[in-house]
């Protein structure tokens, strides 16, 4: 069972997603908030596995509440409004919806959800951090921090949003160190599939804005990120 709760500001809101989840048996509705604050306390307090969330409401924001949640259960985002999407993914949500929402994209986020609970259940001792030897010093690095490596010479590249790490490494050897978080999408890319917003035939866009090629050999591999 996945316990569940519903934190939206609109009452209307909660019977949509309450009808469309009533053919899924294995949601628990441990609790519904027409408010973030009232929320912070179910989530600090309480074993929550997934969080419906607004984005614009009243005192405190959706966004503003992931931001200051230390352990954030997985998300799914809906809302209203397209334009924080963006800003959803980068707080590594499992889905963003835009409203009204429909049983059949419902249905697809919560498969998203078992899909990633199914993961961590089967690989609990997957590594959560990768070191690396960035200007001669060992770092350790946060994986859900990361959004893509970049083959650069004999060097590879750490991006996590805008900024970069320069690291002595290879993909090879990183890929070696990795999760089923990460994809390889061309001979010099290695991505972060939590960080997909947008997939076409030719290249992955990721929540930082950035687009990437994504390579002839790795396209079939690549076609069931999102």
């Amino acid at each position: 069972m996945l316990n569940t709760i519903i934190v939206d500001d609109e009452p209307l809101a909660h019977d949509v997603i309450l009808h469309h989840l009533s053919a899924h048996k294995d949601i628990n509705i441990s609790g519904q908030y027409l408010n973030a604050k009232d929320a912070l306390c179910a989530l600090a307090t309480s074993s929550i596995d997934l969080l419906f969330l607004d984005i614009s409401m009243p005192e405190l924001s959706g966004i503003a509440l992931l931001k200051v949640l230390a352990n954030r259960p997985q998300v799914i985002i809906i809302s209203a409004y397209q334009e924080y999407a963006l800003a959803g993914f980068e707080l590594d949500v499992t889905d963003y919806l835009l409203k009204p929402v429909s049983a059949q994209r419902l249905e697809q986020a919560l498969n998203k959800v078992r899909k990633k609970r199914k993961h961590i259940t089967l690989n609990p001792k997957a590594p959560l951090t990768i070191t690396l030897k960035i200007d001669r010093e060992k770092h350790k690095i946060q994986l859900s921090d990361i959004d893509m490596f970049e083959a650069y010479g004999n060097y590879v590249r750490v991006w996590q949003g805008e900024k970069s790490l320069l690291a002595s490494s290879t993909l090879k050897y990183i890929l070696q160190e990795l999760d089923t978080s990460f994809i390889q999408v061309h001979k010099s890319y290695v991505i972060n599939k939590h960080k997909v917003v947008a997939l076409s035939t030719e290249s992955v866009q990721l929540a930082s804005g950035v687009s990437v090629k994504i390579g002839k050999s790795f396209k079939q591999q690549v076609r069931d990120i999102i």
